[in-house]
């Protein structure tokens, strides 16, 4: 049975001014979940926002909250952002080690919390094969990490194929993903589409969500 379509509105391209109605306004529109972009200035070159930004969303919706960590040493501060209110948190491979994420896994799914890998588009599969019998989901990125609005990188369509063929569990594909290339990483096997600028900069975003979940029918 395939994995379920998920639409993750990524809140890095949202108006900070009115958060609480544009999380209020994805909610009604279908959004299956919220994508945090959380950058530290050091593994990318852009500094976002962290667990304090997290704990008031918490407070304001019931949907899952996903925290992609684009930072250094993220063993280090992964406890505050589930003590905020994360559901699942995401690390890159290219911030840690293999032995970091095998002795921390079963720490974070003890506290009933999910674990992914993130990847960046030039780092091989290699790099996590090992790992992913202990990953809740993987989030392959197709930008470069660090800044909203990026065109997405049609070369990471293989590595999601190649990814599903010997991983089972929900692949996340982050960056530049709009309803023009959405059909393509969804037919490459992924099923959690994380969108930023295409859904938060639409006057009607019920319509754009649906518009990403329904891909694979137009």
């Amino acid at each position: 049975m395939p994995n379920k379509i998920l639409i993750a509105p990524s809140i890095l391209s949202a108006d900070f001014s009115k958060l609480k109605e544009e999380i209020r306004e994805i909610e009604s529109g279908g959004a299956d979940l919220i994508h945090i972009d959380v950058m530290d200035g050091h593994f990318v070159p852009n500094i976002t926002m962290g667990p304090c930004v997290i704990s008031s969303i918490r407070k304001i919706t019931k949907l899952p909250i996903y925290a992609h960590l684009m930072i250094n040493k993220p063993f280090e501060l992964i406890d505050s952002f589930i003590d905020a209110g994360s559901d699942a948190i995401s690390v890159h491979i290219e911030a840690i080690t293999a032995s970091e994420f095998k002795n921390n896994a079963p720490k974070i799914k003890k506290q009933n919390k999910k674990l992914g890998i993130a990847i960046n588009p030039p780092t091989d599969l290699s790099k996590i094969k090992d790992l992913t019998s202990l990953a809740d989901f993987i989030l392959v990125m197709s930008v470069n990490p660090g800044f909203s609005g990026q065109s997405f990188i049609p070369d990471v369509l293989p590595k999601i194929k190649a990814l599903r063929k010997f991983y089972s569990g929900d692949i996340e594909v982050d960056g530049g993903i709009n309803d023009k290339n959405a059909k393509l990483v969804l037919d490459a096997g992924a099923n959690i589409l994380a969108a930023a600028s295409y859904i938060f900069k639409a006057k009607d975003k019920k319509e754009v969500i649906e518009r990403l979940r329904n891909a694979q029918k137009n």
